[in-house]
């Protein structure tokens, strides 16, 4: 494991590296609004992933580096996040297709970057496709609004609601909560396999 900071237009970023033997994807991760980077969700999926021959970066927003429980606004967040792919293409993961994808506001970060962002796939973990309670307030555009693979790994009893399928998007319900810490087996195997699936074919 490797941890490097990275200058963003908000401050630094902090990175927590897992690199694959061999990589043929790279794959960004970040963290929901009131967590970090060591949900079980995530360590779960990095874990699978990097079994599955692709480099995983953790991404640690700014702040929440500067100690902050408050998220920042949703352009603050994304803006950082760009400066970290821009940075991780340029090192670690030069070269290959690139994965973005986060659980709950992490996940909303990868959707609405990844056309700038130039994203080849999108992994969501607990998609909040509304506040608990408030089903009028959909962010359903922002799935709808990714136009290359995308996975939404979503618990059954989840509060923050069900994403719709779509065109290249596919939903998988395991047991659970928000947390999606009922079945880390179930949510890492069907992260594996829908890996495997998307990434082949970009590095062949």
């Amino acid at each position: 494991m490797t941890t490097a900071d990275v200058d963003t237009p908000h401050g630094p970023a902090r990175v927590e590296l897992h690199l694959a033997d061999e990589a043929g994807a790279g794959l960004l991760l970040g963290h929901g609004a009131g967590g970090g980077i060591g949900a079980p969700d995530l360590v779960a999926v990095a874990g699978a992933a990097r079994k599955q021959g692709v480099h995983v970066a953790l991404v640690e927003q700014p702040y929440r580096v500067a100690g902050r429980k408050a998220p920042a606004p949703a352009k603050q967040l994304d803006a950082a996040w760009l400066a970290v792919v821009e940075e991780l293409s340029g090192r670690w993961f030069e070269g290959l297709p690139l994965v973005f994808g986060g659980r709950s506001s992490g996940a909303r970060v990868a959707c609405r970057t990844a056309e700038t962002g130039q994203a080849d796939a999108v992994l969501c973990l607990a998609f909040p496709e509304h506040p608990p309670g408030k089903p009028e307030k959909s962010r359903q555009g922002e799935l709808d609004g990714v136009g290359v693979p995308t996975l939404v790994v979503q618990g059954d009893k989840d509060p923050f609601g069900r994403p719709e399928p779509g065109p290249h998007r596919e939903i998988v319900m395991v047991p659970g909560d928000h947390s999606l810490k009922a079945d880390l087996d179930g949510v890492a195997r069907s992260t594996s396999e829908w890996l495997a699936r998307v990434t082949r074919p970009l590095v062949s």
